[in-house]
């Protein structure tokens, strides 16, 4: 007798846990996001550092090799 009424609400049910499931995986996504974000600007400024060293080595040498002449 009352098993439609039981249905719908088993499925209203569903409907909100999917709902709160949905949204907590895009809170979890956001912040993968904003990791990876901080991930790469921390490669670049690696990338940076080791080309400013080579540089910098790659100047002194030529500074020592006109003194040297």
């Amino acid at each position: 007798m009352y098993e439609p009424f039981e249905a719908a609400a088993k499925l209203e049910t569903h409907k909100q846990v999917t709902d709160e499931r949905w949204i907590a995986l895009e809170r979890r996504l956001d912040q993968i996001e904003t990791a990876l974000e901080r991930l790469e600007r921390r490669l670049w400024l690696a990338v940076y550092g080791v080309v400013a060293f080579v540089l910098t080595r790659g100047v002194l040498t030529l500074m020592e090799m006109s003194q040297a002449v």
